[in-house]
């Protein structure tokens, strides 16, 4: 490990991967010069659809797929001239759950330890089982545990050398409510220790209430990297909800302004902060002669952003 923390916990300058076409079939472009920087000490979010290249980054930082063009260090060790020692810095907790079900849990954390050159008197395997709630299970075999339990195991494994990044590929894929919420207990605990954390999830209100920036890529592009909260902003759109005065059985013509009757009896009316006002919107309910009962504003959030930046975009 470098002596001090590094500013940037990973960092990735013009990262391109190509994977060679199968037969006649023309090579796949999965990274198309990334350009990414990650804060040591944060709880970043790395979202995208289905085939977007997060696995292919993610693959690469752990030494699994051999990038085409770029530069990428991990804890400032650059991969190719220091792959050893970035491999060390990371902890993956992979999206498939692949691990030997003759093992028992506290089997698997010790041989983990092993791999990684931990002495047996720095090692913390019953810690870090009883912190995942699986200090119960330690002596029972793999095969025996349930999905949820599998997958807690996956992130067990990948904290036994105490890295100072941990990434998590969709981890709470198929785990109940209540395991998710321990799972993540945990995960906090970690970041509250220094804990680098990368998240990839379809959960995007887990990735909105839990990461403090978040990267979004399409098509092997990142086409956004903000802080949470600022990219949520970004999206310049909101919902006006009208409880009419008296009910109506079509939505009204608002002119310029949208309009949709829920089946609730509410009125949405979509607009644009920049480019107008509430005042405005009322004065056309008015118009159209209709009276406000209530009202309030449904702001946009991290799907609506997902949703903008990936699939209307490819639209």
């Amino acid at each position: 490990m470098t002596d001090a923390n590094p500013e940037i916990a990973i960092s990735a300058t013009g990262l391109r991967k190509t994977y060679r076409g199968a037969g006649k079939s023309p090579p796949k472009e999965a990274l198309k010069g990334i350009d990414l920087s990650i804060r040591t000490g944060s709880i970043f979010g790395l979202l995208g659809p289905n085939g977007a290249g997060k696995s292919t980054f993610i693959n690469i930082l752990a030494g699994l797929v051999t990038k085409t063009e770029g530069e990428v260090l991990v804890w400032g060790f650059n991969i190719d001239r220091n792959a050893r020692q970035a491999r060390a810095s990371l902890g993956v907790v992979p999206q498939e759950i692949n691990m030997d079900v003759f093992f028992t849990p506290q089997e698997a954390l010790e041989i983990q330890a092993g791999l990684y050159g931990v002495p047996k008197s720095k090692r913390r395997t019953m810690e870090i089982l009883t912190a995942l709630g699986l200090d119960d299970k330690a002596s029972a075999y793999v095969r025996q545990l349930s999905g949820g339990m599998k997958r807690r195991l996956l992130v067990a494994k990948a904290m036994v050398h105490s890295p100072p990044i941990l990434i998590l590929d969709e981890p709470t894929a198929g785990v109940d409510i209540e395991l998710r919420k321990q799972l993540w207990e945990y995960v906090l605990e970690l970041h509250a220790r220094g804990v680098t954390i990368v998240l990839t999830t379809h959960y995007l209100e887990e990735a909105q209430e839990l990461c403090e920036e978040i990267a979004i890529v399409h098509e092997g592009d990142v086409v956004a990297c903000e802080p949470t909260e600022k990219l949520i902003a970004s999206l310049d759109s909101k919902t006006l909800m009208v409880t009419p005065l008296v009910a109506v059985s079509v939505a009204p013509d608002l002119g310029d302004f949208g309009a949709e009757l829920k089946p609730d009896g509410r009125i949405a009316i979509p607009y644009q902060p920049s480019k107008a006002q509430v005042a405005e919107i009322l004065e056309r309910l008015s118009g159209a002669g209709i009276g406000v009962k209530d009202l309030s504003t449904v702001e946009s959030d991290l799907e609506d952003v997902f949703l903008e930046l990936t699939y209307r975009r490819a639209g």
